[in-house]
């Protein structure tokens, strides 16, 4: 199976139990679309996770990009004093910034900005489309506009690509006052049980907000949730 999930933020016992909850297995697929680092307290573990995962793509978010920059810009500063500039990024973590080493750092700095395939394409905010919702090439695409894009999450706004879309970075409950998975089909009369149905599908269950945390089976087209056993 290939399941999608975004927004994970540092919640690595909550993604342990979405794991168990799917039944993941070395023979399914995982597609993340960004946004594992920041809020929660296990950024660090989580990203090592992910980025050790045989057959987890994670693609990068917001908060990636932030770091990536940061520690671009200590490099500069620091060019010679890899100790230095490595203190300072663990910094960037309170909880769990003692596990960070230059093995993770080097894989969050060469995270692609989205994975594209035949039916479905990943992203982290949206798609610069023109004024009919045509995508524009994503050659053409800054990084800014793949990570911060707010537009294309909103209910209204026109896209008219032929692959799926499948984003995060803004929590649904923004969209739809519940923290859910929301789907939009091509057309109404799709029954939506193939991805080629779909047209953009809103993974960010807001987990930093609410401990919920779904993902998307891209086969089945159905969701899954946990949510924090704590209740916070």
């Amino acid at each position: 199976m290939r399941y999608c999930v975004s927004d994970i933020h540092g919640e690595y016992e909550l993604f342990l139990r979405l794991l168990d909850q799917i039944g993941y297995s070395d023979s399914d697929e995982l597609l993340i679309c960004g946004d594992i680092l920041d809020k929660g307290e296990d950024s660090v573990q989580l990203a090592r996770l992910v980025l050790s995962m045989p057959r987890a793509r994670c693609i990068m978010g917001n908060h990636e990009y932030a770091f990536v920059r940061r520690y671009r810009a200590l490099m500069q500063t620091s060019p010679r004093d890899f100790d230095a500039v490595l203190a300072q990024l663990q910094g960037y973590f309170p909880k769990d910034g003692h596990m960070l080493d230059w093995d993770t750092v080097d894989r969050l700095d060469e995270l692609p900005y989205y994975i594209e395939e035949e039916s479905f394409l990943c992203v982290h905010a949206g798609l610069p489309l023109d004024g009919d919702g045509v995508p524009l090439p994503l050659a053409e695409a800054t990084p800014e506009q793949l990570v911060n894009d707010r537009r294309f999450k909103n209910p209204e706004t026109v896209y008219r690509g032929e692959k799926c879309v499948l984003f995060g970075h803004t929590p649904t409950r923004y969209i739809c006052g519940s923290d859910e998975i929301l789907g939009y089909k091509k057309s109404p009369d799709a029954a939506g049980d193939r991805i080629e149905d779909y047209g953009r599908i809103h993974l960010d269950t807001g987990t930093w907000l609410n401990g919920v945390l779904g993902c998307f089976c891209m086969d089945t087209c159905r969701a899954t949730y946990v949510r924090r056993q704590n209740g916070g």
